[in-house]
């Protein structure tokens, strides 16, 4: 099975006043296509820098990442946006709906502005999916933090993205809502054969992924995969 994330001596620091921290020491691993991902570790371990850095958000101090097929390094920041907007997929805690469009707007503008002449229908299809065609019109405030991420679930398959990455995507749910969204982004990833990458703290979670990579303190402390 190819790679589709290849990551080699990733190092990564912040400067704060006269201060540098290393967030990230020598991290390499790899995700192959279709699998699905976690990593997991606690507050402060650079889970979420790592997310980040792999999905070409920011760039490391050194070290190389390869993301389908590309070396995000020798990209430009325009040339990183193509590549997040045709093959890279988000979901984020917070859901990161814009509060000024409906859900179904939400879904449908992304795909709208890529110039695909089929975007309300897919988002039509996609609100079906996650049990919210009734709920099309409603705008963020309206909907209950379950359905907001149900909606941000939704808009991260739109492109039909190759690999998707969500950031603790459960984290402001309660424990059974929360069950629902993991059980819809499993469902729709495994229909689209998304590669998923899940970084979280909940460790139920992350036992239902296939390779679960820990850090603790900016280094890997363990890489088991489960398939």
């Amino acid at each position: 099975m190819a790679k589709i994330l290849n990551v080699r001596n990733l190092e990564k620091s912040y400067t704060s006043g006269t201060k540098k921290l290393q967030v990230l020491y020598d991290i390499n691993f790899e995700v192959e296509a279709q699998k699905t991902f976690a990593i997991v570790g606690p507050s402060g371990s650079g889970k979420t820098t790592l997310l980040g850095l792999c999905a070409g958000l920011d760039r490391p101090d050194s070290g190389s990442i390869h993301l389908c097929n590309e070396e995000l390094g020798k990209l430009s920041e325009d040339e990183n946006a193509v590549l997040r907007n045709q093959k890279v997929g988000f979901i984020f805690q917070n859901f990161q709906l814009l509060p000024s469009l409906t859900a179904l707007e939400n879904i449908a503008v992304p795909l709208e502005l890529q110039g695909d002449k089929g975007a309300t229908r897919i988002g039509k299809e996609l609100l079906e999916k996650v049990g919210l065609s009734n709920r099309a019109h409603h705008y963020p405030s309206q909907l209950s933090g379950g359905e907001q991420q149900r909606v941000a679930l939704a808009r991260a398959f739109s492109n039909r993205p190759s690999i998707l990455f969500a950031d603790e995507p459960t984290g402001n749910l309660d424990s059974e809502t929360g069950e629902k969204v993991v059980s819809l982004l499993f469902e729709l990833n495994k229909e689209a054969g998304t590669t998923l990458i899940i970084v979280t703290h909940d460790l139920e979670l992350a036992k239902k992924t296939q390779q679960i990579l820990r850090l603790k303190g900016g280094r890997i402390v363990e890489n088991e995969k489960t398939w």
